[in-house]
């Protein structure tokens, strides 16, 4: 399943609405994106979101549309 996860890129900062920053992920569970998440970023996790039907395709019609791969 597709995640799309809003998150802080900055931990130290306070959250701010204009800061707020996404990414895509391919994962089983919304526990398995919250794990890549802390084993790879310092991010900030706000909100994680399945995408699915056609929430899914209006996401990837955007422009910035792109599946996070973490190594």
């Amino acid at each position: 399943m597709i995640y799309k996860v809003l998150y802080q890129p900055n931990p130290q900062e306070n959250p701010k609405r204009e800061s707020t920053k996404s990414l895509y992920l391919n994962a089983n569970t919304e526990a398995e994106v919250r794990d890549l998440i802390r084993d790879n970023t310092s991010y900030t996790v706000e909100y994680i979101q399945p995408l699915a039907g056609k929430h899914l395709e209006f996401e990837q019609k955007e422009p910035g549309f792109k599946i996070t791969e973490f190594k």
